[in-house]
């Protein structure tokens, strides 16, 4: 297994995920190649709850622009877990 901290990049923090927290869905940038598996028993690991799904996005990059030169930011994977009734993670607590 790979260590989770390869897995969970870092909490996706938007208004969208602050709104999702009140149904127990957090939000996370996870590794592009990592399973809805792996990202739950990292998910679990590091944050000691307990993880009933996971729902995975690919967010593709957009199109920048900076004077005359056009670019494109980096593709990322994002991940919504939805955690057990009665669960908290602390990183989103803090606003």
């Amino acid at each position: 297994m790979k260590d989770p901290r390869d897995v969970i990049i870092r909490p996706v923090i938007s208004e969208k995920s602050y709104a999702q927290i009140e149904h127990n869905k957090y939000t996370f940038e996870v590794a592009k190649g990592a399973r809805k598996e792996e990202i739950k028993q990292a998910i679990e690991k590091i944050f000691k709850v307990h993880v009933i799904d996971v729902n995975t996005i690919s967010m593709r990059g957009r199109y920048k622009r900076q004077g005359r030169t056009f670019g494109r930011t980096r593709d990322w994977k994002k991940a919504i877990a939805t955690l057990r009734e009665g669960d908290r993670i602390e990183v989103f607590e803090a606003r």
